[in-house]
Formats: structure tokens, C-alpha cells, sequence
């Protein structure tokens, strides 16, 4: 089979309760449950982020979160401190069949770059290996769930179509933040890429 299910983030952070709550979070995992049992394979995606995070607002004297500061590899939302390595914030959430992946894949352990991409950190050309592993293993089409839809799956979905895979965002299976119109934007980059909503 050459199909795989890649799951975004579904961590406690991201969930109602969490330090970086994404409204209805928690709502999706039922069905995201019932897509792992019917794939091929199965890709969870963790966001592993060391205390004190280059990407976190609190390392940045007077600015709050949401705010937009210039990194190095260019513009980075501050976020409130979240997914913090070995946190009750990065775990999944406890409902998640986690047991049902072939592989974890943890992002964003890197102090001073953040990573919202399961393919790439967001220079945009450090590579977190994910590609290499779907290709060794042949798996060209991808679906994608998760959290958020307007960062974290939108950046995955879109680098996955720029490497060539066929790529399909299941809408209904995510949920997103919507910061100052980014998930009008992000929708329409898919669509612009060739990605299937449904």
C-alpha cells in the first residue's frame, strides 16, 4: 500500500485546557481514531519543544504572544511556552490511539528554530527525515489530520505536494487558530499547491 495517514500534533497543549488551545481540538480525536484504523500506515507528528524555546514569548523581554518577531530564517510567531519535552502539554491526548503508529516523529527540538512542518524545519531546508523515511517505505500518497490546519498541517500538507507526494487535508479531522486571517490564507495556498480538501 502507498497510502499513509499523518497526524499533526494532537497534544494536550493544543487541546481546550492547554497552554496553545485550539478551539475543538479535542473533538477530532474519535475520528481520527476511526481514519487510523483504516490506513496503511500511520505517522504521529509531536511538537517537542525545549524549556525556554526561541519561539516561546517569554524569551523575548516586552513582547506577548501571537506578537511576530524576525528571526534568523525569517518571520516567527511568538507563542506562549508549550510542548514542553516530557510535559503533561506534549503528550497526546490520552484518547489517541497512539499505540496504532509505525512512527513518532518528534519536531521543533531545536532551541533556536521552531518547526512547524512534519518535512522541514522552518528554514524551510533543515530536513526532519520524514521524507526519507516515506520513500524507503513507498508511500507517495498522504493524507493529513490534525492540529493546526492553518500551521502546523498546512505547512506539513504543503511541503509534502513541493516533494511531490499526493497530498489530501482532511478538513473535517482538523481544527485551526485562525491568527489574523491565516487560515483563509492557508486554505487557499492548498488549494493554489493542488491539495484535495475534503
Amino acid at each position: 500500500m502507498s497510502h499513509a495517514l499523518i497526524v499533526i500534533d494532537l497534544q494536550n497543549d493544543f487541546c481546550p485546557g492547554g497552554a496553545l488551545a485550539v478551539a475543538e481540538g479535542d473533538q477530532i480525536v474519535p475520528g481520527v481514531n476511526a481514519r487510523m484504523a483504516e490506513a496503511a500506515a500511520v505517522i504521529l507528528t509531536q511538537d517537542w519543544h525545549p524549556a525556554g524555546h526561541s519561539s516561546f514569548a517569554s524569551q523575548h523581554a516586552g513582547r506577548a504572544p501571537m506578537q511576530m518577531v524576525d528571526m534568523p530564517y525569517g518571520p516567527q510567531v511568538l507563542w506562549p511556552d508549550h510542548c514542553v519535552q516530557g510535559s503533561h502539554g506534549a503528550a497526546f491526548h490520552a484518547d489517541l490511539t497512539t499505540d496504532r503508529a509505525d512512527l513518532i516523529l518528534r519536531k521543533g527540538f531545536r532551541r533556536q528554530i521552531d518547526s512547524y512542518s512534519a518535512f522541514f524545519e522552518n528554514d524551510q531546508t533543515t530536513p526532519t527525515g520524514l521524507e526519507g523515511y516515506l520513500r524507503t517505505r513507498g508511500l507517495t500518497e498522504l493524507e493529513f489530520v490534525g492540529l493546526a490546519t492553518d500551521f502546523c498541517v498546512a505547512w506539513s500538507a504543503l511541503d509534502a505536494a513541493k516533494l511531490g507526494f499526493k497530498v489530501r487535508v482532511l478538513t473535517t479531522l482538523c481544527r485551526g487558530i485562525d491568527l489574523d486571517g491565516s487560515m483563509a490564507r492557508a486554505l487557499d495556498d492548498m488549494r493554489a499547491a493542488g491539495i484535495e480538501l475534503v
